[in-house]
């Protein structure tokens, strides 16, 4: 795991420009392999090689609960978190906006495409894997404890088992570099704004790369050493899941809350319409419904063992986000800063003060300067 995570961050360490080119042949990669993979599972599920397709009633009606729960329909609840762990990623392209030409466009259509993608594929490769999983109670049971693997071996045989979970370790592995990416750049806009201990360090540029080289090599200590927790306990690395399933929906969401709430929101270039308000509304309120099934505990009885710790550790996250806000945090946070805005003519001096085309410094008497230069 930490040499996997290292390695993510190498490769993130690379200019954006080798970052692009990678991710475009991952996408094209990803699709080829999705396809085909569907093609021979659906083929080769034969009762003729002891794997005999599930039945359509059996896929799309049937829900068996082993969890303790009752209704029956709690067991389908909990399936939503593995599924919001696969659409909290598509935003990646969000967080390099400032690296691309013409983001108030391009983000936006690539964050849409790549949902629309996922969900359908998605959806498609779940009702494959229905079809031809055979008695989930075996497949769960698997010694190796990868049961979409098990599947694979199943259908497959040895040869064609190896090669799709060998291929889906390099989906998994491109997927970590643009969550890397994405945690990396986060790192540093907060820095930059300055939200975070030490933050000049985080925002240092690397004149090669021109990637935040430190934010990257702190996000990739931080991603080992909480890694580090599934060591000691699965229950615990489990909760600390759960509460990033939580967090990443509720990044998304508060601000469109606070569009909802307050209504001080200028619409971009891309937009959808007289449908915005009523996604927002589904948005807030579908995460709030959620939130709560992902702080339950999947099993009952609960134990220490399977207890789901995601409302323990919520409860530190804001604690420590309380504390570090009342001792320092109002003091030298004041909102996301501005870039500058530099005319013709115009520059910034050494000390970061707005001098105008007249050589004069903002301190001096710009307050329209003042008002431009925020970063």
């Amino acid at each position: 795991m930490a040499a996997l995570t290292v390695l993510t961050g190498i490769v993130n360490s690379l200019s954006t420009f080798w970052m692009e080119k990678m991710t475009k042949t991952y996408v094209i990669f990803h699709v080829l392999v999705l396809v085909s993979c569907c093609i021979a599972l659906l083929a080769m599920a034969t009762p003729s090689n002891g794997t005999p397709k599930n039945s359509a009633a059996y896929v799309f009606t049937n829900v068996e609960s082993t969890s303790g729960w009752a209704p029956t329909g709690f067991s389908f609840l909990f399936g939503f978190l593995s599924v919001s762990w696969t659409m909290t990623d598509y935003d990646a392209t969000a967080h390099i906006t400032e690296e691309i030409s013409q983001p108030e466009i391009k983000a936006p259509w690539a964050i849409s495409t790549a949902m629309l993608f996922t969900y359908l594929a998605g959806w498609l490769f779940n009702i494959v894997l229905c079809f031809t999983m055979g008695d989930p109670a075996v497949i769960l049971a698997s010694p190796i404890q990868q049961p979409v693997a098990q599947i694979f071996f199943n259908v497959l045989g040895k040869s064609g088992g190896i090669f799709y979970t060998v291929c889906a370790f390099i989906i998994l592995k491109f997927v970590c570099f643009t969550a890397m990416q994405s945690l990396a750049r986060t790192v540093f806009a907060f820095s930059r704004d300055r939200l975070i201990p030490g933050s000049r360090i985080w925002t240092t540029i690397n004149p090669l790369t021109q990637t935040p080289i430190y934010a990257v090599w702190i996000s990739v200590f931080w991603c080992v050493a909480i890694n580090l927790i599934g060591l000691g306990s699965y229950a615990a690395i489990a909760g600390v899941f759960n509460v990033c399933a939580i967090a990443l929906d509720w990044s998304y969401c508060i601000p469109i809350f606070c569009k909802l709430a307050f209504g001080k929101f200028e619409r971009g270039p891309w937009h959808m319409g007289k449908f915005s308000a009523a996604v927002n509304v589904y948005a807030c309120v579908w995460t709030l419904f959620v939130s709560v099934i992902f702080v339950l505990p999947t099993v009952r009885p609960v134990t220490a063992l399977n207890m789901n710790y995601a409302v323990a550790f919520l409860a530190l996250i804001f604690l420590f986000a309380a504390v570090y806000w009342v001792l320092g945090g109002r003091r030298f946070y004041t909102g996301p800063l501005v870039e500058a805005d530099i005319g013709e003519g115009e520059s910034i001096d050494a000390s970061g003060r707005f001098r105008g085309r007249g050589g004069s410094g903002s301190g001096s008497g710009s307050a329209e300067g003042e008002e431009r230069v925020k970063a």
